[in-house]
């Protein structure tokens, strides 16, 4: 620590390098953060996937829907602890471009498979109560400044009432989660409200897709080979796996993003690590003879290397550590689209490995300047001019 005087008295020579330098390193890890942000976004909730949670979808597509009286038959397994459906109701508010993501659900035991959504014990017990009642997540209702109490009509391509009309919702809770990663813009209302409308019809007691809970995540697969087994050469054949394999293949469809963004990343730091090393070798160069005097003060190789070493560390945690908590706050604002990147956060898993590479790069633009000023021998130091 007593040699930072010193460090920073270098660094202040040129103090436009210096600036540009760290301006450099700043922008490269800002940029770090938020493409890591995209990566989770478009992960749709991979890594928070329920080990324990099964889906099972239609054979042919997810849009084929599945007969009600599955669900019985499933929750009769051996091994199912807990069984829920949903339905995609593809509807939207006041215009199409103001998308929902809502779903149709059996509320009680929806919210007994997926713990993760908070919800208030009064609006649950308000929510289950209410036929029209709907709740939303924290990220939706501050999109369209929606509260607990407001009448909110949608209207979906997909069920469409016969009289043409909105559906109209009652607000009833408002879900957050703690836990990192949960898609907190969705819009859930009761199964029974489209179902009671469409009863007689092509989609009466029929679901989107089932998820149910499992006694042991370590039996998933065999299980579900059961469970499919059951509804083999059915007119409703079946899919079950992991609800992580599914958020995994839905990830997928728009294309590998994780790695177009990891790519970008890796782009980003080669350059970032050529500009950096190249002005620490510059200015290296710049004071060979100070470097000799201090030799000749009795400075040895090695403190001569762990000062090289520091003032490249210096310029990297320095660059770099503001570079991630402008992008921790950046994208703690939440989601910059306006719905496009529902799971929109910074993993706390990027993020270290954010400062690590801050470390690094300090380490390795330095090394090679720092390892030259070391064998640097007095005489031929003291020769050259800065």
């Amino acid at each position: 620590m007593k040699f930072l005087p010193l460090v920073w008295r270098n660094l202040m020579r040129r103090k436009i390098r210096t600036f540009v330098t760290l301006l450099s390193i700043l922008v490269a890890f800002v940029l770090f953060g938020a493409l890591m942000a995209v990566r989770a976004a478009f992960s749709m909730g991979v890594d928070v996937a329920g080990a324990d949670r099964l889906m099972m979808i239609h054979k042919v597509s997810i849009i084929q829907l599945l007969p009600g009286s599955y669900g019985e038959r499933i929750r009769a397994t051996e091994g199912v602890t807990e069984v829920s459906h949903a339905n995609w109701f593809g509807a939207y508010y006041q215009e199409p471009t103001n998308f929902v993501q809502n779903m149709a659900v059996d509320p009680e035991t929806w919210l007994r498979i997926y713990s993760e959504y908070e919800l208030p014990e009064d609006q649950k017990k308000a929510w289950f109560e209410d036929r029209t009642g709907a709740i939303i997540g924290a990220d939706l209702a501050r999109r369209f400044g929606w509260k607990v109490g407001d009448r909110v009509p949608l209207i979906s391509p997909i069920y469409r009432k016969p009289d043409g009309s909105p559906w109209d919702f009652t607000i009833r809770g408002v879900y957050d989660a703690s836990k990192p990663g949960v898609d907190k813009s969705q819009f859930f209302f009761h199964y029974a409200y489209i179902n009671e409308t469409f009863r007689n019809t092509v989609f009466g007691n029929q679901v989107g897709w089932y998820v149910f809970k499992v006694a042991d995540p370590a039996t998933s697969d065999q299980l579900a080979q059961r469970i499919d087994a059951m509804f083999a050469n059915s007119p409703a054949e079946t899919k079950t796996a992991t609800e992580k394999v599914f958020a995994s293949d839905f990830a997928k469809q728009v294309g590998d993003i994780g790695a177009i963004m990891v790519a970008i990343a890796a782009i980003v730091m080669f350059f970032i690590l050529f500009v950096a090393g190249n002005a620490m070798a510059q200015s290296i160069r710049e004071r060979t003879n100070e470097l000799g005097v201090l030799k000749t003060l009795g400075f040895g190789d090695g403190r001569i290397l762990a000062l090289v070493l520091l003032e490249s560390c210096l310029v990297a945690v320095v660059g770099g550590g503001l570079g991630l908590a402008i992008a921790w706050i950046i994208i703690a604002q939440g989601d910059p689209t306006g719905g496009l990147l529902a799971i929109f956060h910074f993993p706390i898993r990027d993020l270290l490995i954010g400062v690590g590479l801050v470390i690094l790069l300090g380490i390795t633009t330095g090394l090679l300047p720092a390892f030259q000023a070391s064998r640097l021998k007095i005489v031929d130091a003291l020769r050259r001019t800065g």
